[in-house]
């Protein structure tokens, strides 16, 4: 069993340590780990260069999470940290000090920067990274050329373009994005790793993550959309979108800024039916969502109602086991 899993941020990082438990159960090694293969492709687009270093949120999301480093009481960073070293680089005048990184997670992305400045790409450098985390999960980043999401804002009556981390943070995306800008993006292809990734998985799952600044971006790399159309194996959504609200975060801001309804059919609607043009072979909402389960039928989305809340390992691990299950119908 190989799955595909496209991800970014909390959401991705939750439904694939939920998936990994599900396929060490379903597909025991006798080590404690899974015949099964998962393999990652994650958003490369909360990307920046801050204080001289790379720094990649949705990736290190994803591996401390999985790693079991991650702080899960705020959603981010790493547990025990220490903010001293930002501290000073504030004291400096330099960075964002609004966006604090702590003195592990800093180390990160030393690491990281120290990789790219020796030549390895950003596929090669992540890989170097994860070896120290028992991961269970390939991380490839969607491209290794840098794509960066930046938001067009207007503030005290006149237009900005910040990064995206400037609207999502320090805005908290209280200023309404005019639009999303990716750039980059033109110059951005999918790796070999991630296009061979989807050429041979049994099940694709687009994770419950930020459909537009997350998967979107994803999807907005030249050839990505054109792979996943031809990949042999079902494409499965899960909703991020519970009773008309985001599981997480502020996709309601993202989505309104690109005129979708925050819903778990507009959201299925927007991504589309494969055998349509779209995305989905099939689609899962949340209980509270059923009545439009004939809604996405009727837009040739196949949909099944499951709970879609990950409140524990075991919720988690149960949301997998029905993407899988829809996969195979």
């Amino acid at each position: 069993m190989r799955v595909t899993v496209i991800a970014g941020g909390v959401g991705g990082a939750r439904f694939l340590r939920g998936l990994r438990s599900h396929l060490r159960e379903a597909y025991p090694n006798g080590d404690g780990g899974s015949t099964a293969e998962i393999t990652a492709v994650v958003n490369t687009g909360d990307d920046m260069w801050l204080t001289g270093l790379r720094v990649c949120p949705d990736l290190d999301s994803i591996m401390y999470t999985l790693g079991g480093a991650n702080d899960d009481e705020r959603g981010w960073g790493r547990q025990g940290e220490s903010e001293r070293v930002s501290a000073e680089l504030t004291a400096y005048g330099i960075g964002w000090p609004w966006f604090t990184l702590g003195d592990l997670d800093l180390g990160t992305h030393i690491a990281r920067s120290s990789f790219l400045r020796d030549g390895l790409t950003l596929t090669e450098a992540t890989a170097r990274l994860s070896e120290r985390w028992p991961l269970g999960v390939r991380l490839l980043p969607m491209s290794d050329q840098p794509v960066e999401t930046h938001v067009e804002i207007v503030v005290d009556g006149k237009r900005r373009i910040v990064h995206f981390e400037e609207w999502w943070v320090k805005h908290r995306a209280a200023v309404p994005a005019q639009r999303f800008i990716q750039v980059g993006v033109d110059a951005a292809h999918p790796t070999p790793a991630v296009l061979h990734a989807i050429e041979h998985a049994d099940v694709i799952v687009v994770a419950p993550s930020n459909p537009v600044v997350s998967i979107g971006t994803v999807l907005g790399v030249p050839g990505m959309r054109a792979a996943l159309k031809a990949a042999k194996a079902p494409v499965v959504g899960v909703s991020p979108i519970i009773s008309g609200a985001a599981v997480r975060g502020m996709a309601d801001a993202c989505l309104t800024a690109i005129g979708v309804e925050t819903t778990a059919v507009a959201v299925g609607k927007h991504y589309g039916s494969r055998a349509r043009g779209g995305l989905l072979d099939a689609w899962l909402i949340d209980e509270t969502d059923a009545p439009g389960a004939a809604v996405l039928a009727a837009a040739g989305i196949p949909t099944t109602v499951v709970p879609l809340w990950m409140n524990d390992p075991a919720t988690s691990a149960q949301l997998a086991a029905d993407a899988l299950a829809a996969a195979r119908r």
